[in-house]
């Protein structure tokens, strides 16, 4: 089947993005992808869209990640069809950069280079190139682990912490360890930054001043740039609710597509502008205090909610399959305008944690108007008992995470 339609794709990772990236291939070309991770998570062992998976111990170091995939290409190098590589997660897409060259030999893939990675991953170095490209960052201090930390700098509170590194953050697991922390005072600071920097964390922590409002405050914008460094198109969300556990603050459970051209073109000219190429994710939030879309990061990969773009019609893996396997770009850049809802909780979770009403009015209507996107089930795993059963376990589960998570409480 793969041969049939020139390409065969690879997932690295076994979390929900492979499952929306395997979604993506399979409806939009009736391919089914093979799947190498490091452990077998629901996502997509409950599946009949994956072809295989192969699950490697410590496959996000860099000791295991090259023999695998070089290993996994030599098993399939008799193939007729070219092996095309996506990363689910940061760490698997940074492996898949510095191996570029070992990795070009036997996959096709479109990511930026190995500077750019290191500019956009590493926020330290991030927020001062974002701003020196035109675009409006939050207020940022930024504080070296281990060095003396300068609290009486941080002109008003709260603000929000969170590792420069996440990848090396990831690494040094600790008890109470947060995605990102909200601190109300210099002394709550303080004891944050001592938790992290006793787990071994030697990278930057970035302090930032905390723009007021909840999660519907929070947007997202999902982007393809052609291997020629030309952006294919990009769309726009509103995020709806996101999670509120620790770890898991800035996973989106629902977005609304939204339509801002003058924010969206500003994103796309930034990117070009770069000379970045692939997929792209970006989070900003609105900052009702000054009317400005503020940037708070720019992911190089499709986001955790990007599926939400291939429910508008753009088709994360259709753009990748044209790039690399077809070689046949698009004329222009599409400014994306579809309306769409997507959502991985019940609509219940939607009613009871939403708390804007006009938002949540949208969301009503989009349920009315039938422009839904549940993405948790494929077209193809519709009659697949384990996976509904699985999926209505995760539902009752979401209610339990939501009526026990404190973040939402502090939000305003």
């Amino acid at each position: 089947m793969s041969a049939e339609h020139g390409f065969t794709p690879v997932l690295i990772g076994t979390d929900l993005n492979a499952y929306h990236m395997a979604t993506a291939f399979h409806e939009g070309f009736g391919v089914k992808p093979h799947v190498i991770g490091k452990m077998a998570l629901g996502y997509v062992s409950y599946s009949t869209i994956i072809e295989s998976i192969t699950l490697v111990d410590e496959l996000d170091t860099a000791e295991a990640f090259l023999p695998a995939l070089l290993q996994f290409a030599k098993k399939h190098h008799d193939d007729a069809a070219p092996l095309l590589l996506v990363g689910t997660n940061d760490q698997y897409v940074r492996l898949i950069i510095e191996h570029a060259s070992a990795l070009g030999e036997h996959y096709r893939f479109n990511y930026p280079t190995a500077e750019l990675l290191e500019t956009l991953q590493l926020k330290e170095l991030f927020y001062p190139f974002a701003e020196q490209h035109g675009l409006t960052i939050p207020e940022t201090h930024i504080h070296q682990a281990g060095e003396p930390l300068e609290a009486e700098k941080i002109s008003r509170f709260p603000v929000i912490v969170k590792p420069s590194d996440p990848v090396q953050y990831n690494r040094n697991k600790f008890q109470g360890q947060e995605k990102i922390y909200r601190v109300y005072s210099a002394e709550e600071l303080r004891g944050v930054v001592d938790r992290v920097e006793s787990s071994g964390y030697r990278s930057s922590l970035i302090i930032q001043d905390f723009i007021p409002g909840g999660d519907t405050y929070v947007y997202e914008s999902d982007l393809y740039l052609h291997t020629d460094g030309r952006a294919e198109f990009v769309n726009l969300a509103q995020v709806v609710l996101q999670e509120h556990e620790p770890t898991a603050i800035g996973n989106f459970a629902a977005v609304r597509s939204q339509f801002n051209r003058e924010v969206m073109t500003q994103l796309k000219d930034f990117l070009e502008g770069i000379g970045y190429t692939g997929l792209a994710n970006v989070d900003l939030k609105y900052d009702e205090r000054d009317g400005e879309f503020k940037i708070l990061e720019v992911n190089t990969r499709q986001g955790r909610s990007s599926s939400h773009a291939t429910a508008q019609g753009h088709n994360l893996a259709g753009y990748l399959v044209e790039d690399v396997v077809r070689r046949n770009p698009s004329s222009e850049c599409v400014y994306v305008d579809t309306e769409i809802l997507y959502t991985v909780v019940p609509r219940s979770i939607l009613k009871t944690y939403v708390d804007d009403p006009a938002v949540l009015a949208e969301v009503d209507r989009l349920y009315r108007e039938k422009k839904l996107h549940t993405p948790m089930i494929a077209r193809a795993d519709r009659f697949h008992l384990k996976r509904r059963a699985w999926v209505a376990v995760r539902g009752i589960r979401y209610k339990r995470k939501y009526a026990n998570a404190t973040w939402a409480q502090q939000a305003h």
